[in-house]
């Protein structure tokens, strides 16, 4: 059986606009494998610390897939809180 053993800092590639005040907004977030998930909305957007994977920057509560899930701007860069899973012994 496998399961979750915490978290991991994993940056990603996110596709992004940025309107003419210069207010940014994630539209996909794009795997190292070159998975691709669409951003269904932008929830939230507030400065913040991944109190899971430490870092800190713009933490963006967003919808993907029906699902909540945080994706965090360190300018330059973008992460997530990745799951690690254990295998058994």
């Amino acid at each position: 059986m496998r399961g979750i053993a915490g978290r991991r800092k994993r940056y990603v590639t996110v596709i992004s606009s940025t309107d003419e005040e210069g207010a940014v907004t994630p539209l996909v977030i794009v795997w190292g494998d070159g998975r691709r998930f669409e951003i269904d909305r932008v929830l939230d957007r507030r400065q913040a610390h991944s109190l899971k994977t430490g870092g800190t920057g713009i933490r963006y509560t967003v919808r993907v897939s029906g699902q909540a899930t945080y994706l965090w701007y360190e300018g330059p860069r973008w992460f997530v809180e990745a799951k690690e899973t254990v295998m058994p012994d």
